[in-house]
């Protein structure tokens, strides 16, 4: 979590010379060389080892992550329980926005490595950075919450849907890549069900195939 710079000056040699974090926002709109060094300046790799946090209340959270590889879930406890909100695979971002204004401000969200992972740690103070100054960076950062809210609307039908074995169908079909990659318990909590209850699911529907 929030992790130091601990990387050398050839930190971006095995990206092709340059934050992989420029090649998503140029999938947007082309970058001016000022952008592109500000984003090479002060963005940099990172890895956590299955099971670490990436970022959880207990600390300031002065960073988002853009994932090259590997998956990540979002949890909230209650009381002894921990239901997960999201779970993100590679190219996604993960982190938490709420304090990207206000690095003091709480969160109640962890975020949890569930396969080893590499990703681009992006400060909050660049993000505000290009924001401030660059007109460009608007329009990529709208374009990217775009994206963001599509996966949060999809999240929010998934657990309204009346049925567990419609949550479970829906998915399957809208993350075909994460329900065989995924610990299952925490597909369980994400679709807010019983482990016992996906798994006679899961056993049914593959007699029904």
């Amino acid at each position: 979590m929030n992790p130091e710079k601990i990387y050398n000056a050839d930190k971006w040699l095995a990206y092709g010379g340059f934050s992989p974090l420029i090649t998503v926002f140029r999938t947007f709109h082309d970058l001016s060389p000022e952008i592109e060094q500000i984003i090479n300046e002060q963005t940099f790799p990172v890895a956590f080892r299955k099971n670490k946090f990436i970022s959880s209340p207990l600390h300031r959270n002065k960073f988002i992550f853009l994932l090259l590889k590997g998956v990540a879930r979002g949890y909230m406890k209650e009381e002894d329980k921990e239901i997960t909100t999201w779970i993100a695979k590679e190219h996604e971002l993960v982190g938490n926005i709420r304090n990207l204004w206000d690095e003091q401000q709480p969160t109640e969200e962890y975020v949890q490595a569930l396969e080893d992972v590499e990703a681009i740690a992006v400060p909050h103070a660049m993000s505000r950075q290009l924001y401030n100054n660059f007109e460009i960076a608007n329009y990529v950062g709208r374009k990217m919450t775009q994206i963001h809210y599509l996966y949060a609307c999809e999240r929010a039908y998934i657990s309204r849907l009346q049925s567990a074995e419609k949550r479970y169908k829906r998915f399957s079909q809208s993350y075909p890549e994460l329900v065989n990659r995924v610990p299952l318990k925490y597909i369980a909590s994400f679709l807010c069900m019983r482990l016992e209850t996906l798994s006679r699911l899961r056993s049914k529907i593959s007699a029904e195939s």
